[in-house]
């Protein structure tokens, strides 16, 4: 779990409200290869996979939502809050499923590769056995 990575985002607030810039620059944590947001009910779930060699950045947008992640028999929680300037690095090869805590959450996330739909690991069966444990 030590791959994940919290990566801050700057921002500028003023009393008519905060600008949170992102600059696809060498600073960025990964190249930049496709964008999307999810928008999700209360307590509802998205994602439940992993990917074979994608890296994921989530950023929140809206909202709470938890960011549950398995790797080597070890689950971690993340909570994403809209507030906080703040997104979460994922490498591949790590299982994650979003859960939307509040009403209206959205998720927007950032990926370092095109959509390929055979870099998708959709079984937790099949993840195991990629990552050595039956």
């Amino acid at each position: 779990m030590d791959k994940i990575q919290i990566v801050k985002l700057k921002s500028f607030t003023k009393k008519s409200g905060k600008l949170v810039p992102l600059n696809f620059d060498n600073k960025f944590p990964i190249t930049v290869k496709r964008i999307f947001y999810i928008y999700g009910k209360k307590n509802n779930h998205r994602g439940d996979h992993a990917h074979k060699k994608c890296k994921q950045l989530f950023i929140p947008i809206s909202g709470k939502i938890g960011l549950f992640i398995k790797k080597n028999g070890k689950d971690k929680t993340i909570i994403l809050n809209s507030k906080s300037n703040k997104g979460i690095l994922v490498p591949n090869l790590y299982w994650c499923r979003l859960k939307f805590l509040t009403t209206n959450g959205i998720v927007m996330i950032i990926c370092d590769r095109e959509y390929e739909f055979q870099d998708y690991i959709e079984r937790y069966s099949e993840f195991k056995k990629i990552e050595g444990r039956k």
